[in-house]
């Protein structure tokens, strides 16, 4: 049995084809261009294959709500290509199979939670910073979502009394993701954070930013592990800086060894590494297939 994954970003659709383990057979990337032909590849790639399933993990926002008419659209993306465009029906006209369909950073933090760096945990916090900042929880063993799904990377944090930078969002300005996001680091700094990973002033003023964030979501959510991917989070020096921002921040309110004696065992990179989207995606192509075999019975 063989199910199909997505992972839909910004930059690129990542495609893969793998078993009901999320064990990968193949997989290709597609440059993210216009709607026609990015999606033209994507499907003529799984035209190869008979799936039982399509599980889809992209950027957003997203429609995830089951019951409106617009379920499985991109919505406002800063994309103007893709805004509004119908990407599970999309699927669904070419593969009359179940399709799940979440954002990409929900099926991230399903691939880490089920194969990856927080295994046999019920709940954990999966965080992408990369060219922009998203974030997927798992509580109690379940995606979290309510109205739609959690936008974490636009809250707002307290700016730096240093820093004068505006801010990159096109919404919020100084928003999380305004300040801390890769295009946001870049333009603050005149280059690409991997030509800027000696400059301890930029991994400083990163990591107290991205601090600030996690201690909102660890006094909200209480997540059993925290888990930091994207490109940005590839410069390792950043994690020691936010794990002292955080325990500053939290000034021993929290009193747990995973805020403690155990932070770098808790605030973590991903276990499955650049996989986890598209693992998570797999994993959603699972689950539709089992709903949808629940309901026949």
């Amino acid at each position: 049995m063989l199910f199909g994954g997505i992972e839909a970003g910004g930059t690129k659709f990542i495609c893969a084809v793998g078993d009901e383990k999320g064990n990968i057979v193949e997989r290709i990337s597609v440059s993210t261009t216009f709607p026609q032909e990015t999606m033209e590849q994507v499907i003529a790639f799984f035209k190869n294959y008979q799936l039982s399933a399509v599980g889809i993990g992209s950027f957003g926002p997203v429609d995830v709500n089951h019951d409106s008419p617009t379920y499985g659209n991109i919505t406002t993306t800063p994309k103007t290509a893709w805004r509004d465009y119908p990407l599970v029906s999309t699927i669904r006209e070419s593969f009359q199979v179940p399709i799940g369909f979440n954002t990409d950073v929900n099926a991230a933090a399903l691939g880490e939670a089920t194969l990856g760096a927080a295994k046999g945990l019920d709940s954990c916090l999966y965080i992408t910073v990369g060219t922009g900042i998203g974030a997927g929880a798992i509580m109690q063993g379940k995606l979290l979502q309510g109205l739609s799904h959690p936008e974490m990377g636009h809250i707002l944090v307290r700016r730096h009394e240093n820093d004068i930078y505006k801010g990159k969002c096109p919404y919020h300005h100084d928003c999380l993701e305004g300040l801390a996001a890769g295009p946001a680091l870049e333009e603050r700094w005149g280059e690409k954070g991997a030509s800027l990973q000696n400059k301890q002033e930029v991994w400083e003023l990163e990591g107290f930013y991205i601090a600030q964030a996690l201690m909102q979501y660890i006094l909200i959510l209480s997540p059993k592990k925290i888990i930091l991917g994207g490109g940005v989070m590839k410069q390792k020096q950043i994690f020691p800086i936010i794990n002292k921002y955080l325990q500053q921040f939290l000034n021993n309110y929290v009193v747990v060894p995973e805020l403690t004696s155990d932070i770098e065992q808790y605030i973590v990179s991903p276990g499955l590494g650049d996989n986890a989207g598209i693992t998570g995606s797999l994993l959603l192509a699972v689950q539709a297939y089992e709903d949808a075999v629940t309901r026949a019975k």
